[in-house]
């Protein structure tokens, strides 16, 4: 096929949606998908042994439109939900979308297009950020096609030019890159190494800098609003470790060495976060012994900067004293960042 043509629309996309009461955004992120442009769909709402009206409400919308299929289970979390939609699932294509979301009509269009378009197997938008009281948008409309290579780096680096983080629900995976891949039961964080893996397989992808994904940040009793910081220790912090092993065995040792450097810079972010409530102080000092033990292996992952020397600068300081490390950075932010801002 010849890059910039588009074939018929003759593949079809599951989409799959758990669903654990969620009654009162049921039908706003239900409708967004229904009133998809793309139209060959297939909906699997996945009822993860909802107690509110939920339940029902989904096997109404399975009588008002046959692309839709449903899935009751006993509840066993957002996972275990996913695992059983895409047990049924039988597009060429598979997406995500959270039941507490919404989408942009042209969204599943847009995305498959563009990795027919571009031969990629994976397509990533940009997405808004819901707040109760605001919602931040952004983007260019513009399209760029990455290598594998390419694209794991943007990936592990977080690269401020392109959204494209773990989070499943901002992408379109073809089938082949993610066949017989399930998410982990009980575990949170749970789209850090099914991303990592299909990123691994892929020849190409394709990054929309357009929002076309909704995606709730602050509603009451989500998981973003639980300061659970043993899921940060039990599950966030081993997927990541995860990822730097899977990386080097599947990608490159060069791009494994860079994840391990911005799995440690991050490690420094989830510190001043810890260190800067009475709640979590005590988790603040865990995680300063565990990066002391790993003193050797973070400055291996240091040798090349791969996020400019100030990052150096910075963990060199934590190592050397985490409690002057926070002072500085609160400095710096406090009075260096405003000056900055005021100058421009």
């Amino acid at each position: 096929m010849r890059m910039g043509t588009f074939v018929n629309e003759n593949e079809w996309i599951s989409i799959i949606v758990p669903v654990y009461n969620m009654e009162q955004y049921l039908e706003r992120c239900v409708n967004s998908i229904r009133c998809q442009t793309y139209k060959k769909l297939e909906i699997i709402l996945v009822d993860d042994g909802s107690t509110d009206a939920s339940s029902s409400m989904c096997d109404l919308y399975a009588t008002q439109d046959s692309r839709i299929k449903v899935v009751h289970k006993k509840n066993g979390g957002l996972s275990d939900a996913r695992n059983a939609g895409l047990a049924i699932a039988t597009g060429a294509y598979i997406g995500y979308v959270d039941s507490d979301d919404w989408i942009e009509p042209q969204m599943y269009e847009r995305m498959y297009k563009a990795c027919v378009n571009h031969n990629a197997q994976v397509a990533i938008c940009r997405y808004a950020r819901v707040y109760q009281d605001h919602t931040i948008l952004g983007g260019s409309d513009h399209v760029t096609v990455f290598d594998k290579e390419d694209l794991l780096r943007v990936y592990i680096g977080e690269d401020d030019r392109y959204i494209v983080y773990n989070s499943v629900w901002s992408k379109l995976f073809a089938r082949q890159v993610v066949e017989g891949q399930t998410f982990p039961v009980g575990q949170n964080s749970e789209d850090i190494m099914y991303t990592t893996k299909a990123f691994c397989k892929i020849t190409k992808g394709v990054y929309l800098d357009s929002c076309l994904y909704y995606y709730v940040l602050d509603r009451k009793g989500s998981i973003m609003n639980e300061r659970d910081t043993q899921r940060m220790f039990r599950d966030e912090i081993p997927f990541w470790r995860e990822h730097i092993s899977y990386i080097k065995e599947h990608a490159s040792v060069q791009l494994g060495e860079m994840a391990a450097y911005y799995f440690y810079r991050r490690l420094l972010s989830y510190y001043l976060k810890l260190s800067s409530d009475k709640k979590t102080k005590n988790d603040a000092k865990h995680l300063v012994e565990m990066m002391k033990k790993e003193k050797r292996q973070i400055r291996a992952a240091y040798a090349k900067a791969y996020g400019g020397r100030g990052d150096v600068v910075r963990m060199n300081l934590f190592l050397c004293s985490p409690w002057l490390y926070c002072t500085v950075n609160k400095v710096y932010e406090q009075m260096i960042i405003p000056i900055r801002c005021k100058s421009r």
